[in-house]
């Protein structure tokens, strides 16, 4: 692969990167650590104007670690339920 440069801006803020062979584009390490990208991640890519848009899209695991929390239960609450819900596919 070739090696990447990158030049931020002090101005602006722009990160520069180079296009590698494959059209391969390394993301900056900070920027990569600010938005949570690791190996692996997923991201949605979209063509507004003139410009590329990369969007990671956290998976199930990154929104149960990270994401907004939006209710409580205790690991107890969720056994029992989990049981009941075993034994109705049981009964059926």
């Amino acid at each position: 692969m070739i090696n990447l440069v990158t030049h931020l801006s002090q101005t602006s803020g722009i990160v520069r990167v180079r296009v590698g062979r494959k059209r391969t584009i390394v993301i900056p390490k900070k920027i990569a650590e600010t938005l949570g990208i690791d190996e692996g991640t997923i991201l949605e890519m979209s063509i507004i104007g003139d410009s590329l848009v990369l969007k990671p899209k956290p998976s199930a695991i990154d929104l149960a670690l990270r994401g907004k929390k939006f209710a409580k239960i205790t690991l107890e609450e969720l056994e029992r339920i989990s049981v009941e819900r075993q034994g109705e596919y049981i009964r059926k």
